[in-house]
């Protein structure tokens, strides 16, 4: 039910999105689909949800990685613009059309605790000089920064740019280095 609400919202939108289309693409009857979803916004919640799990999963991955900064960086990039790029049309319907429920913030409250610390992570590992004010900060800027770049890419049809990717991971590399502290040198093919 759930990939079936995916299909619908990413092909029709919030405003033509219904609890039938949903149930007959399914293969369900509507009370079945109740049975698990109250509403429509109960299956956006559950979409949303399933996002912030795969948005979460690319940020572990980054956090545990222990290769140089521009390697993990790259990684991290990489897997944010195919997270955003798998559905770019569902991913729209998400960010612009569909209203967020209220009794749902404490979902979204723990999904954000856990981004920004995946993002501390990140920072406090590559970072020379650490500061757990400082990476608090950092992580905050930079998550920011990728959720920013991604989502305007992904509004914009731009997620498969190399250029943009590159100059991404260009940003992210130089804000977290310390300051006074030389880029990585990048062998030359």
């Amino acid at each position: 039910m759930v990939e079936a609400g995916t299909q619908v919202l990413g092909q029709r939108g919030w405003a033509r999105f219904t609890t039938n289309e949903v149930a007959e693409m399914a293969g369900v009857s509507i009370g079945s689909l109740y049975q698990y979803f109250p509403n429509k916004l109960s299956l956006i919640e559950a979409l949303r949800r399933r996002h912030f799990d795969d948005v979460l999963g690319v940020l572990q991955a980054a956090s545990e990685d222990a290769r140089p900064l521009e390697e993990c960086v790259d990684s991290l990039v990489q897997g944010m613009l195919a997270v955003h790029g798998s559905r770019p049309a569902l991913h729209r319907a998400l960010l612009e059309e569909a209203p967020r429920s209220e009794e749902t913030r404490s979902a979204h409250d723990a999904f954000d605790a856990r981004y920004l610390q995946h993002y501390k992570t990140i920072v406090s590992t590559h970072r020379k000089r650490r500061g757990s004010k400082r990476d608090d900060i950092a992580a905050q800027v930079i998550s920011a920064a990728m959720e920013g770049v991604v989502h305007h890419a992904a509004l914009n049809g731009l997620l498969d740019s190399p250029e943009l990717k590159r100059e991404l991971v260009s940003l992210v590399c130089a804000y977290v280095r310390a300051p006074g502290e030389p880029p990585a040198r990048r062998a030359r093919a």
